[in-house]
C-alpha cells in the first residue's frame, strides 16, 4: 500500500493505482504532486518525473527541496524538453533521461520503462512513484486520441509494475468532453477548486477509498 497521510489524510494507495490530479491554475496541483512524490522518497520509494514543462535540473530542484533533510533519493527523471530547446547536447546519466520532445511518446514509454526497470531490478525498490507532468503539455502537441493510446499504456506500465502514477492536468485548459474522456483512464482523481479569496483551494478526491 502505498500512504499518502502525508498530504492526503487517511488515503490508502492499492500498488498499480493512477491518480489524476486536476484543476485550474495556480490551486497548487504541482505542489501536491512533488509533495506525494516526497513523501514517498522520505519513506524510501523510488519516484519517477515525466516532465514535459520544465528541465530536469528544475524539477530536480523542486524536488529535492520537498524531502526531509539527510534523505538520498533514487529519483529518476525523463526530460521531455531540454533536447526539443537545443541548447547544447545532453546525454542520459543515471538520473536523468532524455526524449526528443513531449511529441516522443515512444521514447517517453521506453525511458520510463527503464528507469522502472531498474529501479525495481537494480536497486530492489519494490514500491515506485511516478509523475507526469503536465498531461496538458502533451495535449497542446498532440491530438485526444493519440495522448489517450500513450496514457493507456503508461497506465498499464504503472499498474504492471505495482507502482503509483500521477497525472497533472489544468482542467480549465480543456474541455468537458476531453476531460471526460481522460478521467477514463484512472483509478480516482483528485480536484483542486478554485480558492475563494484568501482562502486554500479545496481538495476533492473521487475514487479513493480512506
Amino acid at each position: 500500500m502505498y500512504d499518502l497521510a502525508d498530504v492526503l489524510p487517511d488515503a490508502d494507495i492499492e500498488p498499480g493505482t493512477n491518480l489524476l490530479i486536476a484543476g485550474p491554475p495556480l490551486t497548487g496541483k504541482r505542489e501536491i504532486a512533488f509533495d506525494i512524490l516526497a513523501s514517498g522518497a522520505n519513506r524510501g520509494n523510488g519516484s519517477i518525473v515525466v516532465t514535459t514543462k520544465d528541465s530536469a535540473d528544475k524539477v530536480l530542484e523542486t524536488f529535492t527541496g520537498s524531502l526531509e533533510a539527510g534523505v538520498d533519493p533514487d529519483v529518476g527523471i525523463v526530460d521531455c524538453v531540454t533536447k526539443q530547446r537545443g541548447i547544447g547536447t545532453v546525454d542520459d546519466d543515471p538520473r536523468i533521461k532524455y526524449a526528443s520532445s513531449p511529441v516522443d511518446m515512444t521514447g517517453i514509454g521506453i525511458k520510463l520503462s527503464e528507469f522502472l526497470q531498474e529501479f525495481y531490478e537494480g536497486h530492489g525498490l519494490t514500491e515506485n512513484r511516478v509523475l507526469l507532468h503536465s498531461v496538458s503539455t502533451l495535449l497542446m502537441y498532440s491530438d485526444l486520441q493519440t495522448v489517450f493510446r500513450f496514457l493507456h499504456v503508461f497506465t498499464g506500465r504503472i499498474q504492471s509494475a505495482d507502482a503509483m502514477g500521477l497525472y497533472v492536468i489544468d482542467s480549465t485548459a480543456h474541455d468537458d468532453q476531453t476531460m471526460n474522456t481522460l478521467k477514463q483512464l484512472f483509478d480516482a482523481v483528485i480536484e483542486l477548486e478554485e480558492p475563494a479569496d484568501g482562502e486554500e483551494p479545496e481538495i476533492r478526491t473521487a475514487g479513493l477509498s480512506s
